[in-house]
């Protein structure tokens, strides 16, 4: 069984993220999608927030769970008896960072290789970091993640829910 781990803090998921995860699933048997827990970044969503709204946005994937993980990120592949980490890429400046931690990972665990996918073209710009920017100043990210997780931002950021075409919400005085 080929199994793979896409690793990533998910803070929030993107439909960039999700890309590289219906793409991932198409070439493996089954894929861990694995919330990194990083106690050193302030995230937005809990760790459990964050497995949440990965399980609702993957539902429909039959081959894909969720995960988490702190720590190296091959003890984790170990455990889950993967061989394979999947790791998606914007631009260059991406593929540097990522290539040298695929050549520490490799060093540490020869057995495991990394697999680059190219995000699409749409989604290139697209970071967790400038999704929560916009949503924390009320700026629609409907175009920039899952509805669900729009939801989610909206809620976080105490903002009043999107309305639907043609409606107007209605705000207290």
């Amino acid at each position: 069984m080929r199994r793979a781990i896409y690793p990533g803090s998910f803070d929030p998921l993107t439909n960039g993220h999700l890309d590289i995860i219906q793409r991932a699933a198409r070439l493996v048997d089954e894929l861990v999608v694995a919330v990194v827990q990083n106690p050193a970044k302030n995230a937005l969503f809990t760790l459990l927030e964050r497995q949440e709204i990965l399980q609702e946005c993957v539902a429909d994937l039959g081959n894909v769970r969720v995960g988490s993980f702190a720590g190296l990120l091959v003890d984790y592949v170990r455990a889950q008896q993967a061989q394979i980490i999947v790791k998606g890429l914007r631009a260059v400046s991406d593929f540097e960072f990522e290539f040298q931690m695929a050549l520490l990972n490799r060093n540490l665990a020869p057995e495991v290789d990394t697999l680059f996918l190219m995000t699409a073209d749409r989604h290139a710009f697209l970071s967790s970091s400038s999704v929560k920017e916009i949503a924390s100043l009320g700026g629609s990210v409907s175009d920039l993640v899952p509805s669900y997780v729009e939801g989610r931002l909206r809620e976080k950021f105490g903002l009043l829910p999107v309305p639907a075409r043609g409606q107007r919400v209605e705000r207290d005085s």
